[in-house]
């Protein structure tokens, strides 16, 4: 919780800070640095109706009045409307909806909360949060705030339930536990008023598609029990936020949007990492210095200038070596002082380690952190004067959070973005417009794909049986007939009531076996457990679908900063056997990959902008087998090929897909034997940005390119949702096609390189090894369609 309390000023970071980086980094570029100015509060008042008791312990902690978001955010909720409150980092969202839901727990002492966050770091953050502000609130003392997850002792399960008025909880425990046995919750159920969604901008793809059947059932069951609670989400800075809200529950909500907290000058640099010197890769490509390793000198250089400094990066492994080679570097720079005031955070930490480090973040004692986007989220952190930004986060939205971390006290700050050798943060850091002068995105997630709808749809019925209006409320009609056809639904006067799934007889472990078969995190289906051969521990899971390419025998695998090679990989079983081991390789799957198009696709599916390119939303089936691994050392040199004998993996899913008539080739001079290159590699540049118009990762896709495709009668490209279904990916990248194919051209035009790199048309994750791939041919290609494109103006509504 981030009080509304005034803050002093100090001097605004600035120029001088980029002059030091420029003279440390003499080949790297600084491709632009601009000023956002500070930001004056604006306040508003205690609504009346706040529980005296409470507004004078927050008066006691120094909140004497509230920023206008948290008002208008506590008013609305306290009239019973579903609410969004969409603010900056540490702006106090969580003030607005702890008024009235305090107040309504003074007020009723039976009334109960439910507080669901993605991260079960941020809900033992809320837990400390709560204890310390209802303490000494007689009319809160037996409300007993306390955290519900894959944490919570067994032995401090049955009290919470019994007891607790206010139950923290994921997502995750809310379906296994709650749902899944809501009638030893039948106290809360009753007597819910209010449902509290933290970090809503969290819950995208197929994470936010399960989120929203999660929701939609508690609300099925709440309402069963006779409570209609209100919801109330917070979000960072967000794209039409209400209509995200309401495609989590299925519900109406209002947004508040204009944040009344204060902020400090900002400097914002993009920033481009030199290349290594004598360093090729994949066809004599040239190599930049890794983002991670150029994140570690800049902070190093930044904390000996002054400026607490946090650092994010993609993996908990960089989390620590970051952190190491920052310490490293400040040794050998004369200040071991200072690089014993560095430290890495991420999951994985125990929860007091975790806390002594955010304490000691927050109060000076460390200079400067490496995280993972653990420290992205609400985490009470302040103080800080600079961000480092290592790739892009996957979002406009994770960039804005993660740059509100420095100045949230009202000072200035500092925050760099280095770009990885990637197609998107090559883009980005040459068009600043993309990140710094768009509105942040949408959150993509299609909470009626039918193979989730699917295994909802039954828990739903196992926790009550459905009616027609369930059916309809879910879009589930087919689904629903798929089920009785299958026999695990029986239709009866009262309704659609479960089947065993198992031959197992016990009706008590129906719930159990039903609500596991559910990923919240990763679709449906089946998870490998990953096993440490060594000493028999569980170290994690990995979905089947991705445990072929990721977790095959002789894979270096990569577990919370440990590292392990794969020794077998048992499908039937569902285990993989790893030990542990750091080699000085890395591996990478190779695979073909063949799909056809399962129906024709419906007329508002297709654009013909031009007669020589046609492009189409399609329903797909991608057959995909891993035919062996490569491995290189870790600078890239390849070492060799080893082939594997694995099954292959059956998807079905949505893709968009275009057609290019062989005359355009014709046209453009790339003759037949570079169609099958040029096709490869305006793919493998397209996959790279269509991120940045969908929230998602260049990993949740894929795509194929054939110089002949039987389905089209044409070479064809298609870019596939690698999510059962769709998580809606492709379809945002058929509705904004133009906008895509536009992006993708210019950052294949801009690079310098002569062939390809990897920060225009070499992949990380191809399959065939980056071959055949024609630069030359692509950016013809690429540039002729972004020609029909224009002529045409073809639709390009947001998605």
């Amino acid at each position: 919780m981030d009080p509304a309390r005034p803050s002093t000023s100090p001097p605004s970071l600035g120029e001088d800070l980029l002059d030091v980086l420029i003279r440390r980094f003499p080949t790297s570029t600084c491709t632009h640095h601009s000023i956002q100015p500070s930001r004056p509060a604006q306040w508003g008042d205690y609504p009346h109706w706040v529980h005296p008791k409470l507004r004078a312990a927050l008066v006691d902690q120094g909140i004497t009045k509230l920023y206008l978001h948290q008002e208008k955010t506590a008013d609305s909720a306290w009239r019973g409307e579903d609410t969004i409150v969409a603010t900056g980092t540490s702006s106090g969202k969580s003030l607005g909806y702890l008024l009235p839901t305090l107040t309504r727990l003074a007020e009723d002492s039976t009334a109960c909360a439910l507080y669901l966050s993605p991260t079960k770091a941020l809900g033992n953050d809320q837990v400390i949060n709560l204890n310390s502000l209802i303490d000494g609130i007689p009319e809160l003392k037996n409300v007993h705030p306390a955290s519900y997850d894959g944490d919570t002792p067994p032995e401090a399960r049955n009290p919470i339930r019994d007891h607790s008025r206010f139950i923290i909880t994921n997502p995750d425990m809310l379906h296994l536990s709650l749902l899944a046995h809501h009638q030893r919750w039948a106290r809360i159920l009753r007597h819910l008023h209010f449902i509290i969604i933290d970090e809503a901008h969290t819950y995208r793809g197929v994470f936010g598609a399960n989120v929203a059947l999660v929701l939609r059932r508690l609300l099925r069951l709440a309402s069963r029990y006779g409570s209609h609670p209100v919801i109330i989400a917070a979000s960072a800075t967000a794209n039409s936020p209400a209509d995200h809200l309401e495609l989590l529950t299925g519900r109406p909500a209002q947004e508040i949007s204009v944040d009344g907290a204060p902020r400090g000058q900002r400097s914002v640099v993009l920033w481009e990492p030199g290349y290594l010197e004598g360093v090729t890769g994949d066809h004599g490509a040239p190599v930049r210095h890794p983002a991670s390793s150029e994140a570690a000198l800049m902070m190093a250089a930044l904390v000996s200038e002054g400026a607490r400094t946090l650092t994010f990066v993609p993996s908990r492994r960089q989390a620590e070596t970051v952190a190491l080679r920052c310490a490293e570097t400040l040794v050998l720079a004369g200040r071991a002082y200072d690089a014993q005031r560095i430290d890495s955070y991420r999951a994985g930490y125990l929860a007091e380690d975790r806390r002594a480090i955010e304490k000691a973040l927050d109060n000076g004692e460390l200079l400067g952190v490496a995280t993972t986007n653990a420290l992205e989220l609400g985490i009470d952190v302040g103080g800080l004067d600079a961000v480092i930004t290592a790739g892009y986060p996957g979002t406009i939205a994770s960039f804005w959070q993660q740059a509100g971390r420095a100045g949230r006290r009202g000072q200035g700050s500092m925050v760099v973005f280095i770009a990885r050798d990637d197609p998107l943060d090559s883009y980005v850091v040459h068009h600043p417009e993309a990140l710094l002068g768009k509105p942040v995105e949408r959150a993509i997630f299609n909470p009626y794909n039918p193979a989730i709808v699917k295994a909802h749809i039954y828990c739903a019925a196992v926790e009550k049986p459905l009616s027609v209006a369930d059916i309809e409320n879910f879009r589930a009609e087919r689904v629903v007939t798929e089920l009785v056809a299958e026999g695990l639904l029986r239709q009866r006067p009262q309704g659609w009531f479960p089947t065993p799934i198992t031959a197992h007889e016990n009706a008590e472990l129906y719930p159990d076996i039903a609500h596991s078969r559910v990923n919240i995190r990763g679709g449906c289906g089946h998870e490998v457990t990953l096993v440490d051969r060594s000493d028999g521990r569980v170290i994690g899971t990995i979905d089947s679908q991705r445990a072929c390419s990721q977790v095959h025998p002789g894979a270096v695998y990569l577990h919370r900063g440990e590292s392990f090679v794969v020794e077998e990989l048992l499908l039937e079983d569902h285990l993989a056997f790893l030990r542990p081991e750091t080699p000085d390789y890395t591996t990478s799957a190779r695979r073909v990959t063949d799909i056809s198009i399962l129906e024709e696709p419906e007329p508002n599916d297709i654009l013909s902008p031009h007669p020589g390119l046609s492009i189409a939303n399609v329903d797909v089936e991608v057959t995909q087998r891993v035919l062996g691994f490569a491995t290189r050392r870790l600078d890239g040199e390849m070492l060799g090929v080893t082939p594997l004998d694995l099954p292959a993996h059956t998807l079905q899913t949505r893709a968009v897909a275009y057609t290019v008539d062989p005359t355009v080739f014709d046209a453009l001079g790339i003759t037949a034997e570079r169609i099958p290159g040029t096709l490869h590699a305006a793919e493998h540049a397209a996959i790279g940005m269509l991120p940045l118009l969908a929230t998602c990762d260049r990993w949740d896709i894929g795509g194929v390119s054939t110089a002949h495709h039987p389905d089209t009668d044409l070479p064809t490209v298609f870019v596939y949702d690698g999510n059962p279904g769709g998580a809606g990916f492709a379809d945002c990248g058929f509705q904004r096609f133009q906008e895509w194919i536009t992006a993708t051209f210019e950052t294949v035009h801009t690079c310098e390189c002569e062939h390809g790199c990897p920060s225009c048309v070499q992949s990380p994750k191809c399959g065939n090894g980056n071959d055949p791939l024609d630069k030359e041919g692509a950016l013809k290609l690429l540039e002729a369609m972004v020609i029909m494109l224009d002529a045409a103006s073809p639709s390009t509504d947001s998605c």
